[in-house]
């Protein structure tokens, strides 16, 4: 097919042009004197990326799963209990893995397209005298259902209660697009993958971990090897590996984390939620729903789109793909068939996200779902056009 592939799935994302020249190298000795040049600079940098001061990043070749699994094994013990909620299929698989690593899960079951109840959290903690719980989960951006929530106040939550419980974060489509915090907010471990806002391919767990969690290392007794912090801890102090890491991804991530500082975290929020707000607008143009259910949760790096009743969402992705070469996210599991859903982030401007919603609305006509041809991707430009842009010209935002 002629043209390119429009990639609008929630990861992997578009890899800019300087990252893929960045990762087109020759291999080398990973045991050189020289390769902490490469290395040391990433990990003080990504510090920048987690705003942690204090926090330990590492790095896995793995992916988001990988990282996930990391945090439970270096952290918990067999039989220990973890509070976690679940409101979509990503908080779903980390419960899941918890339970196959043989901890003991308190589920906050929460309907799907909400988010994480902090005040659920607050009452379960509160209830937990014992402090039997010893770790609370939870995802930042649930990625199938379109949904941010709010870390801030679940660890609030945790502090009314004096609960010493660590907190362990799933920003696996977050972090690098939307607002994080883990100093501020008190995060112990947090997760996120290579594919997502680091525009990157899959392939790296980049994970940060704080002193309180690393300390909890030292006496977790859970089975790991692979992806023991401490063996990590020991070779990265020098600036290498304790095995052969993925020396592509490492030029990459180091030209990535340069192009996001230099663009600015808070200008890199900022443009997501431009972005997510113009696509916000299509799905209103076009008279359909979001599955996240209030304005306080909807994601800016993944819109879930509803299709009505009597469609399936896999058709207008079936005829995205095959007829307009555009690529748009599934529904999974509850939500199969219910929803497609346009991924917003990483390498992204507002030209790029308007030719995805033309895709979009040509797929939807297709297979027949009802409504008026441009009404998305009008409301899109005018809401790009009236309000101010990410982007500057002589140092002043652009406004129409």
């Amino acid at each position: 097919m002629a043209g390119r592939n429009f990639l609008f799935v929630p990861g992997p994302t578009n890899i800019p042009d300087s990252v893929l020249r960045a990762m087109h190298v020759s291999m080398e000795d990973h045991r050189s004197p020289i390769f902490p040049e490469l290395v040391k600079p990433i990990f003080a940098d990504l510090r920048k990326i987690f705003k942690t001061k204090d926090g330990q990043p590492f790095i896995f070749p793995a992916s988001g799963t990988g990282g996930w699994e990391s945090a439970l094994q270096n952290t918990l013990s067999p039989g220990d209990k973890v509070l976690a909620s679940r409101f979509g299929q990503f908080s779903h698989l980390w419960i899941d893995m918890c339970q196959r690593l043989g901890l003991d899960v308190e589920i906050l079951e929460t309907e799907w397209g909400q988010g994480a109840p902090a005040d659920r959290y607050e009452a379960a903690l509160k209830a937990d005298t014992q402090h039997k719980i010893k770790a609370v989960l939870v995802c930042q951006n649930e990625t199938a259902t379109g949904v941010t929530s709010d870390i801030a106040a679940v660890r609030q939550a945790m502090n009314n209660v004096k609960h010493p419980a660590l907190l362990l974060v799933d920003g696996v489509s977050s972090i690098a697009s939307i607002d994080f915090r883990m100093d501020e907010w008190g995060v112990d471990v947090a997760v996120s993958g290579s594919q997502k806002g680091f525009m990157l391919p899959a392939g790296l767990a980049i994970i940060c971990v704080s002193q309180k969690a690393l300390a909890k290392s030292k006496d977790a007794k859970l089975v790991r090897c692979f992806f023991d912090w401490n063996d990590m801890v020991t070779t990265n102090a020098q600036g290498y590996f304790p095995y052969t890491p993925s020396l592509p991804l490492l030029y990459g991530l180091r030209e990535s984390i340069k192009l996001l500082l230099a663009e600015g975290l808070e200008n890199v929020f900022s443009r997501h939620h431009r972005l997510a707000e113009g696509v916000r607008a299509a799905v209103k143009g076009w008279g359909l729903k979001l599955c996240a259910q209030a304005p306080q949760w909807y994601s800016d790096t993944v819109s879930a789109v509803m299709v009505p009743d009597g469609f399936n969402g896999q058709d207008v992705i079936a005829t995205a793909y095959h007829k307009y070469n555009l690529s748009l996210g599934a529904g999974l599991s509850k939500v199969s068939g219910k929803l497609f859903r346009i991924g917003h982030l990483g390498d992204l401007n507002e030209c790029m996200v308007l030719a995805g919603l033309g895709g979009v609305e040509m797929a939807m006509r297709d297979v027949g779902i009802p409504f008026k041809p441009g009404s998305g991707v009008g409301a899109a430009v005018e809401y790009y056009c009236s309000s101010v842009s990410h982007s500057k010209v002589a140092g002043k935002p652009v406004v129409a």
